[in-house]
């Protein structure tokens, strides 16, 4: 049972950081046009029990994205300066889709996972009843 037990928390460590790593992109979206934000990034870090690696990940640190924001030519806004420019943000929705798609694929299969090591271990407690 051990082993089942192993792959659950496998699968909802995933799961876990998945979702954490998809509110990241949705902030870095909903925050597209703020003046001077800097897209949230994060990496993942393996899980370490009395030194062994466990197959569990975690988000990492969550870090802003040190490239440079984009200019916006806008005279009329208050944040312009003497040549009508301000700073943007870095945020480029088109890679924040990617990752948000990739999150979510990453999430629904380690929610399979899940599921799956869930009916194995069903299946094995109904054997073990009879």
């Amino acid at each position: 049972m051990s082993d089942f037990t192993n792959s659950l928390s496998i699968a909802a460590s995933g799961m876990e950081a998945q979702a954490m790593r998809l509110r990241h992109v949705s902030e870095n979206i909903a925050n597209a046009d703020t003046p001077g934000y800097h897209r949230k990034v994060t990496s993942f870090e393996t899980v370490l029990t009395q030194g062994q690696v466990t197959g569990e990940v975690r988000p990492g640190e969550v870090k802003l994205d040190p490239s440079e924001l984009t200019r916006v030519l806008d005279p009329g806004n208050p944040l312009a300066d003497e040549s009508g420019y301000y700073d943007g943000s870095n945020v480029d929705l088109v890679v924040e889709i990617a990752d948000a798609r990739e999150a979510q694929r990453s999430y629904e299969a380690n929610l399979r996972m899940f599921d799956q090591a869930r009916q194995m271990s069903a299946s094995l407690l109904d054997l073990l009843r009879r």
